[in-house]
């Protein structure tokens, strides 16, 4: 699976454990009911996941995205222009984990920064949620993380 549109932030980390292990945490997704076993990265934001083997719709409450999940990829995508991304890549100290978020707008994606107010914030806010994902990461697999500078 290829990125798809405008690249608005991007943060990294490095999760000391080898990319297998890694990935069977991260990209183990499957229909049923979203947590720690299903769905890793979105277990806080509840919700059940339908459909398969690689193609998902998330029906969380208040909202409903879809989930992309490949060899060493993680996407999730909704509303008018979000698109969320997670990849997976060796790296020396164990994998390296990359989190980009994108703008898929495919009409008026122009607007995009005027109604979300030029993305004030966005790079921090992003930042922030990506700590929390990589420590819940090596909380569960009990292992060092270290949060990258983000671009």
């Amino acid at each position: 699976m290829t990125s798809a549109g405008t690249l608005l932030c991007e943060v990294r980390g490095v999760v000391e454990a080898p990319v297998e292990r890694v990935a069977g945490l991260l990209l183990r997704v499957r229909p049923g009911p979203v947590g720690r076993d299903n769905c890793f990265p979105f277990a806080d934001h509840g919700g059940t996941l339908t459909g398969g083997p690689d193609r998902f719709v998330l029906a969380a409450p208040g909202h409903a995205m879809t989930v992309e999940v490949g060899r060493d990829l993680l996407a999730a995508q909704g509303g008018w222009w979000y698109r969320g991304e997670y990849r997976l890549a060796p790296d020396p100290a164990g994998t390296l984990l990359v989190h980009q978020v994108r703008n898929v707008a495919e009409s008026l994606r122009w607007g995009v920064p005027l109604v979300n107010g030029f993305f004030r914030g966005l790079g921090p806010r992003t930042r922030d949620g990506f700590a929390v994902l990589l420590d819940r990461v090596g909380a569960e697999l009990g292992c060092r993380v270290s949060l990258l500078d983000g671009r």
